[in-house]
């Protein structure tokens, strides 16, 4: 029963977490380009979510990261925060929005594709067909009266967030084992570490051009939401819910990301409800629990 409970709550970590990336869409705006270049602001979020994660690491149980895993974990803070955060970025500069948001919703599949290669995870086709499901799903909300940019002009941006989108279900795959052997916190504080030294010598020189003076209540409100939200709870949520949960279903929650945005584009006002939406986020909750399903029953059986 405990594990069940345990189960259920990787789940609304993960809904969690998502939640917050839908909401940074609309929060992010608020700060670049005009208060922070992309490379500064990733600076900020990495070094910020670094010192909270090793402050609320102090309230937990210290453990000893035995010396075969930092070469593990020097891979995780690559793949999973520098390469990641710094590919995504650079992408979305030189590439549409729609685009970017198409191509990271490939991210379930090359999970699928890695774990099976790199940790024996089971491709079934009940899991081929909830990770094809979501996909129609995000694709659905996300191309909903719009169309893919398809030029020469997009293509090293798209290159880029294709990169990103390998790289974070590298990231995915890799850092399983650890949460086998660590706590969740344990983990991701390395992580984050290993991710700012690779970090820093791209974003330090857009960090020390930040006019801190110029922020006001509402930027400076958005720049918590993203360094305490968007890069702290959800890096927390996301590894909380991998230590109990496989990879390929962890990536199969990216496609509630649109939906979100949706959702939260309809409270403000700024957009409006569909058919085409609702059948697309039917999609979304069938393909995410297809995914899920064998760990369910695995479970429950237990």
């Amino acid at each position: 029963m405990k594990r069940i409970n345990i189960g259920v709550l990787a789940h609304l970590a993960l809904l969690g977490a998502n939640l917050i990336y839908g909401i940074n869409y609309s929060v992010a705006k608020e700060l670049m380009p005009n208060y922070i270049q992309p490379f500064g602001f990733i600076f900020c979020r990495v070094i910020g979510a670094l010192l909270l994660f090793w402050l609320f690491g102090l309230s937990q149980k210290r453990e000893k990261i035995s010396r075969r895993d930092f070469g593990r974990l020097v891979l995780c803070g690559m793949f999973g925060v520098a390469a990641n955060q710094l590919m995504f970025f650079y992408g979305l500069n030189i590439t549409t929005p729609i685009n970017a948001a198409i191509i990271m919703t490939c991210n379930p599949i090359l999970v699928l594709i890695i774990s099976a290669a790199l940790i024996g995870e089971r491709i079934t086709p009940v899991k081929v067909l909830g990770i094809f499901i979501g996909l129609a799903g995000a694709a659905g909300i996300i191309l909903n009266g719009k169309e893919l940019a398809i030029s020469s002009d997009n293509f090293l941006g798209d290159l880029f967030i294709f990169l990103n989108a390998t790289s974070y279900a590298i990231y995915l795959v890799t850092v399983k084992p650890l949460m086998n052997r660590y706590e969740a916190t344990t983990v991701i504080k390395w992580v984050f570490l290993f991710g700012f030294l690779f970090v820093f010598p791209f974003g330090f020189n857009e960090f020390t051009v930040i006019n801190w003076e110029s922020f006001d209540s509402k930027v400076w409100g958005a720049f918590a939401f993203v360094i305490i939200g968007t890069t702290f709870l959800a890096y927390l949520f996301n590894i909380f819910a991998l230590k109990q949960l496989n990879p390929s279903v962890v990536s199969s929650y990216i496609y509630s990301q649109p939906l979100i945005a949706s959702v939260v584009a309809l409270a403000m006002q700024k957009d409006e409800l569909t058919i085409i939406k609702v059948v697309s986020a039917v999609f979304i909750f069938m393909g995410v629990y297809l995914v899920s399903i064998r760990n369910r029953k695995a479970s429950v059986n237990s």
